[in-house]
């Protein structure tokens, strides 16, 4: 009667080399370089960066919501909801929408609107700025150029 064979156990060694020799893969970039970054958390980091800027020179801004959404929602019967559209073929980049029911004053930034509009991220940074600052004018009822005098200008 001959030995049985003992079952083959796993190797406890971690492997260092993939089946081809090339050596494990792993991120592209670590976690700290801007390339680590999706497109939505840079489009939150401007929207971020312009309240930031804009609740030091108005200090009532503390207890507003800044909200970035994907798009805006579409009303069941075609067009966006709560009117609040400029024309019949225009998609709003954001909106204010009034405190209620517990909930703070709440600005929302359209996401996909804007960056379909922006065509560098230069462009992109201008034009979150611009949507948030015209948001908090109508929150506050003033002029988007008292909110920010370079409102507007390249």
């Amino acid at each position: 009667m001959s030995n049985p064979v003992p079952p083959r156990r796993p190797d406890p060694r971690p492997r260092r080399r993939d089946r081809h020799g090339r050596g494990m893969r792993g991120p592209i970039a670590p976690p700290q370089v801007p390339l680590a970054m999706s497109r939505a958390d840079v489009f939150d980091d401007l929207v971020r960066d312009s309240a930031d800027r804009l609740e030091r020179q108005w200090p009532q801004l503390s207890g507003v919501e800044f909200v970035v959404q994907e798009v805006p929602p579409a009303a069941p019967g075609g067009g966006w909801v709560d009117g609040w559209l400029d024309g019949p073929d225009s998609v709003p980049l954001g909106r204010y929408a009034a405190a209620r029911d517990g909930r703070p004053d709440r600005i929302v930034v359209y996401r996909r609107p804007i960056e379909l509009r922006a065509r560098t991220r230069d462009d992109r940074a201008l034009l979150v700025h611009e949507v948030v600052v015209e948001q908090v004018a109508e929150l506050l009822g003033l002029a988007p150029e008292s909110i920010d005098p370079r409102y507007g200008q390249d």
